[in-house]
């Protein structure tokens, strides 16, 4: 919870009583879910946190309420301090006879659509759906394999600037429909969820943000994490079975096996649980984990200074080793977790490691000669279909690795800024 400085910190009398804003609860394993959905600000809570959570909503005053703990566990709570923190995460209307300053909500995507207009995102129907499409496709595709696409068919076309804009377009308009499968289905859940761009390593992505699914049941939940992939396997799905009955050699088929291929691209990406993809999603819920990301990371750079640390000659002392178990982030969460954080860890940095490999080995040298050889292409001697065609390189390549820059700046600095409770 959030340190609040002394001159900000609500004064509290043994009294007063607590009015709360609406708040959302919901168990999970040894503790409880709990969250505004309005400010989109969830915590973990212990037993002992929810239950004072539940007199305080119920009208008991501070000292009312540690006394009825007391009673109940035979343990003492600071229950002053566990209302001021409860402020500090906007979770208190009012404290006695002052209300509380409330934070400005963040904006939604789509604030139009309703969750009783989408509610259908939620049934088994479409779920039901998606599994006989895919079955249906795995069923062509064993009878006819040569619709099987590879990156040939992305060149349906010898101008390379058309195959760069329709292929810019398609794979945009796929992943504006993978995020909007999202956004619905976590709105059908009552979770506001608001679309952006975001960065990934060195990937440009869109990401929406589902925060307060968290307090949905397992099947929303499940439902909201895995509704991009089931869209990206839907529409492939789809296009093998027009595929099947499309004539071989002709510009539809052609266009039709590119589609597939740019809606099957996305799936290996999401294997990527290290760059918090939808399935890291999915595994940090079935792992019990409250921030594996973070956790994990936190592990990684411990173990980091841990091996440096042994590695400096006449440094590795048994006080310093026992200083270093000390000071193990993942020896404080349950043992479940401990594992999983210790496990993750180690995916995330050889993952990592890959992909910056993978950058520098490739993605960098083939931008770079394409961008030098458009920049070759616009000068005099050449046609002007060569011209336009450097251009479009230079605007689409040129273009996605600026927006990169920019949507990497805008997140480290909105990092940076003040943080909310």
């Amino acid at each position: 919870m959030t340190d609040v400085a002394a001159e900000d910190a609500p004064r509290i009398e043994p009294s007063a009583r607590v009015l709360l804003h609406d708040l959302a609860v919901r168990r999970d394993r040894d503790e409880w879910i709990v969250g505004r959905m309005a400010t989109r600000t969830f915590v973990a809570l212990p037993a002992a946190g929810a239950r004072a959570l539940e007199l305080l909503g119920d009208g008991r005053s501070v000292a009312r309420t540690a006394e009825t703990l007391r009673a109940e566990t035979g343990e003492e709570f600071e229950i002053t301090d566990f209302v001021r923190d409860l402020a500090a995460l906007g979770f208190v209307a009012r404290i006695a006879d002052r209300p509380l300053p409330d934070a400005e909500p963040p904006r939604a995507s789509l604030p139009w659509l309703r969750p009783r207009h989408v509610r259908f995102a939620l049934h088994p129907a479409p779920a039901v759906l998606a599994g006989v499409l895919l079955a249906a496709a795995v069923a062509v595709l064993v009878r006819r394999p040569d619709l099987l696409p590879g990156y040939r068919d992305l060149l349906w076309s010898p101008h390379g600037s058309l195959v760069l804009f329709s292929g810019a377009a398609a794979g945009w308009a796929l992943l504006l429909a993978h995020e909007l499968a999202h956004l619905v289905t976590a709105r059908a859940a009552g979770v506001p969820g608001r679309m952006r761009l975001g960065t990934r390593l060195q990937f440009l992505v869109m990401q929406t943000d589902i925060s307060g699914i968290e307090l949905a049941p397992r099947r929303h939940r499940m439902t909201a994490y895995l509704a991009g992939i089931a869209l990206n396997l839907s529409v492939a799905s789809a296009l093998v079975l027009i595929l099947a009955v499309t004539d071989t050699g002709t510009t539809a088929h052609r266009l039709l096996a590119a589609a597939l291929l740019l809606a099957l691209m996305p799936l290996p990406f999401q294997c990527m649980v290290f760059t918090r993809t939808d399935l890291y999603f999915v595994l940090q819920d079935v792992t019990g984990c409250r921030n594996l990301y973070g956790d994990g990371l936190a592990y990684a750079r411990y173990v980091s200074r841990r091996v440096t640390r042994r590695l400096r000659p006449g440094r590795s002392t048994e006080a310093g080793d026992r200083s270093a178990e000390a000071g193990d982030p993942s020896v404080p969460l349950p043992p479940h977790e401990r594992r999983a954080v210790r496990l993750y860890s180690v995916v995330l940095v050889a993952g990592t490691a890959a992909c910056l490999a993978f950058m520098a080995a490739v993605t960098l040298p083939v931008d770079v000669a394409l961008l030098v050889r458009a920049v070759r292409g616009l000068g005099p001697g050449h046609s002007l279909a060569d011209t336009a065609d450097s251009a479009a390189v230079l605007v689409t390549l040129g273009g996605i690795n600026v927006l990169w820059l920019v949507t990497k700046w805008r997140d480290r600095r909105s990092r940076s800024g003040p943080s909310s409770p």
